[in-house]
């Protein structure tokens, strides 16, 4: 396995572990670059390497009344504005091929949402940018169905991929985490990182809203990590309760250096290097 580069920040092959975070979605321009802000004086002082996340669509919500961001255009803005003043790289979902070329030009990682994980087209549009691409595993999928999904991209010439564990269904409005998942995908060659919130998710749980399980936040990134995952991915706030999107299992930002620290030693801990 080769590392993935972004930037400055190498993924995989024995790098040290690696955060993804940020809130669920843009609520203002504001929010978003302050919100970077902290989590890279977070980062930096925790000696760790972070890449920021947000969306500027929602486009998959339970509930069409449900705030969705501020689209393409204004949300582009922001995420430029947010990489230029934080100096973080940044990621951010696409749900239309139609959206990776403009989507590129701004953001570091492109990322196709679970849901998504099997649209060729998102995938092959993706792919043709160039751009490091994250793909979420399909709750519907096994981990070795993501070969198929490795391949729609690798056809395209672009070999910089990241496959995000986040949970399989199981019954209705509930999700469960099959660890093995972590070393299984190591297998398919490429690295892989832990959604420690979306793997909380209780899909269409609440009153048209997705409900969710965040007090397990800390227990399953630190099982994620210990598993070998090879970067963490998680949605921050700094008032969950007021989060526009993912309010359930977003993780307090204050909460989020004792966290990252707790992780990085387990990291440390489980003997990264062989195999991966």
């Amino acid at each position: 396995m080769n590392p993935v580069q972004i930037g400055s920040v190498s993924i995989g092959a024995g790098q040290p572990l690696v955060f993804i975070a940020g809130p669920c979605v843009i609520e203002s321009a504001e929010h978003a670059v302050d919100t970077a802000i902290v989590l890279r004086d977070v980062a930096s002082r925790c000696g760790v390497s972070l890449i920021f996340k947000a969306s500027y669509d929602k486009a998959n919500r339970t509930s069409r009344a449900s705030y969705r961001g501020p689209g393409l255009d204004a949300g582009l803005k922001i995420l430029a504005e947010v990489r230029d003043k934080s100096g973080l790289p940044v990621l951010t979902d696409i749900h239309e091929p139609a959206h990776a070329v403009p989507a590129a030009a701004v953001v570091d990682v492109l990322q196709i949402p679970a849901f998504l994980s099997r649209q060729t087209d998102l995938l092959i549009a993706a792919a043709r940018t160039g751009k490091a691409i994250n793909v979420k595993k399909g709750q519907f999928l096994a981990p070795s169905d993501m070969r198929h999904v490795i391949d729609k991209v690798t056809a395209e010439g672009n070999e910089a991929i990241l496959i995000t564990e986040r949970g399989a269904s199981f019954g209705y409005h509930d999700l469960v985490v099959d660890i093995r998942s972590v070393p299984i995908l190591h297998q398919l060659g490429y690295p892989v990182v832990f959604d420690a919130t979306h793997s909380l998710q209780l899909p269409g749980g609440g009153d048209g809203v997705t409900a969710g399980l965040a007090q397990y936040i800390e227990p399953m990134a630190s099982a994620g990590v210990a598993a070998g995952a090879d970067a963490v991915f998680m949605e921050v706030h700094e008032e969950p309760s007021r989060a526009k999107s993912d309010a359930s299992t977003a993780l307090r930002l204050a909460e989020f250096e004792a966290l990252m620290l707790k992780l990085k030693q387990i990291d440390a801990a489980a003997n990264r290097a062989p195999g991966k």
